[in-house]
């Protein structure tokens, strides 16, 4: 037979297996995997049936969960929108705009409905929307890993290491009680500590400071009455002689972190970096607010201490600067602020080529989901970091059944499809937020300066 021949034989064979009339046929049959038969027959794709936002405050944070309802019976999906301090703003901005303009969409396209949904508004990058976005996009891709039953790890490439390091918070009022709360870390198995201490005498960030006075309900805090006050350079003085402290008693094996929280001058952030590095800092956080992102271009020069920065960036004209000029050493943006787990994935992309690491935003009002979303991406991405976060308390993870197990410091992802989470919705009522106030955190916006300038952020 020559080669015309056979090709001809082939295309015979070929046209009887699809007329499905050849015995052939029905014993090669099995062996077509179900989902391309699928694809074959154009069974109907599922929809977006419907979008909830749950609002729920275990352990007293609150936390905006979205559930995505498909038209597949039993497939649901759980995302996290969570902006606690405008929680009530972003849910309106799902059941009002979001839902209307989303139901009867394919769960299949989330990168068009992440899209699509951006230019929605035509004005954009602000944090209500994205973190509305976030929990849309979050949930869909819940939904497609249960589809493909499996971990979402695995349809991020699968895993690169068996578990995401966390880093434990550690503060106090002194240096002694700051290395009582590591030491606790130490011995739970964690091998990377951020540490916070009081700066004494005034109010700060991380560890308590000093009682404040008590006013009436007319007595408002503003520039002529301060209350929460903060100066940076008592701060900035103490701070070395704090890791001065740790390191001699906790010796250079674990990893220690600190946050500035964004509240000093350009010439304070680097002489406090040159004074951290005989200490050698895991990474020193946010000592610029992202109002000022070109003074990162002056520190990179100056020091060797590791930077992180991001966790109040919004769009990427704030971090992809960043990030391509190689001016810090760990990004740290909060994945419901930035639009959830498909602008993520880009970014820790587009972080592996430049040399940074991901140390996402994870405090206590990430909620579990979003937590087990960056975990999902962390096992499968390169260059992770450090995970934020040390557990969930016994009521959080009554209400979201399922919660990634931290274990000898490291948070390991649950070996079920999808994120492993299902929201207890009659767990999740027992903790409403309020509609009225107080239902946001006060303290941002009041902290001030003895001549009562605001304290950003």
């Amino acid at each position: 037979m020559n080669r015309r021949d056979a090709l001809g034989t082939i295309s015979l064979g070929g046209a009887s297996l699809l007329a499905g009339g050849d015995a052939l046929a029905g014993a090669l049959a099995p062996r077509v995997h179900p989902g391309y038969a699928q694809a074959l027959n154009g069974v109907a794709p599922i929809r977006i049936r419907d979008i909830t936002t749950i609002l729920t405050a275990p352990n007293r944070i609150r936390l905006v969960i979205v559930k995505v309802d498909t038209t597949e019976p039993g497939l649901v999906g759980w995302g996290c929108a969570t902006f606690t301090q405008r929680a009530l703003v972003v849910r309106t901005a799902i059941d009002q705009y979001l839902r209307p303009f989303l139901v009867g969409r394919n769960v299949d396209e989330i990168e068009d409905i992440w899209q699509s949904s951006y230019v929605s508004s035509y004005w954009r990058n602000g944090p209500v929307m994205f973190n509305a976005m976030s929990g849309v996009d979050i949930a869909l891709w819940d939904i497609k890993a249960k589809r493909a039953n499996m971990p979402l790890y695995q349809l991020l490439g699968g895993k690169v290491r068996h578990g995401a390091d966390c880093y434990f918070h550690a503060s106090g009022a002194t240096f002694d009680e700051v290395e009582q709360s590591a030491r606790r870390a130490m011995e739970q198995g964690f091998r990377h500590v951020r540490v916070q201490v009081s700066t004494p005498g005034y109010a700060g960030y991380g560890a308590r400071g000093p009682a404040q006075p008590a006013g009436t309900t007319n007595d408002a805090i503003g520039p002529t009455n301060p209350r929460a006050i903060w100066e940076p350079a008592p701060y900035v003085r103490m701070l070395p002689k704090l890791f001065e402290h740790l390191r001699a008693k906790l010796g250079d094996d674990v990893e220690l972190l600190h946050d500035v929280h964004e509240r000093v001058t350009l010439n304070q952030a680097i002489n406090l970096c040159k004074a951290l590095e005989p200490y050698r800092l895991f990474f020193l956080e946010d000592p610029f607010p992202p109002e000022e992102n070109d003074h990162f271009r002056l520190l990179r020069q100056q020091t060797s201490t590791p930077i992180a920065m991001g966790e109040l960036f919004n769009t990427q004209h704030e971090y992809v600067p960043l990030i391509k000029d190689r001016l810090i050493d760990f990004i740290r943006i909060h994945l419901s602020q930035i639009g959830g787990l498909s602008p993520a994935r880009k970014v820790a992309a587009l972080c592996e080529y430049f040399g940074v690491r991901t140390a996402w935003h994870g405090p206590g009002d990430a909620s579990p989901v979003a937590h087990a979303a960056q975990l999902a991406l962390e096992l499968a991405s390169y260059n992770f970091g450090v995970h934020e976060g040390s557990g969930f308390p016994k009521e959080t993870q009554d209400v979201f059944v399922g919660c990634p197990e931290v274990k000898d410091g490291y948070m390991l992802a649950q070996e079920k499809p999808g994120h492993g989470i299902e929201v207890d919705e009659k767990a999740a009522a027992k903790f409403p937020v309020a509609d009225a106030p107080p239902n946001f955190d006060y303290s941002w916006g009041t902290t001030r300066r003895r001549d009562g300038t605001v304290i950003r952020p």
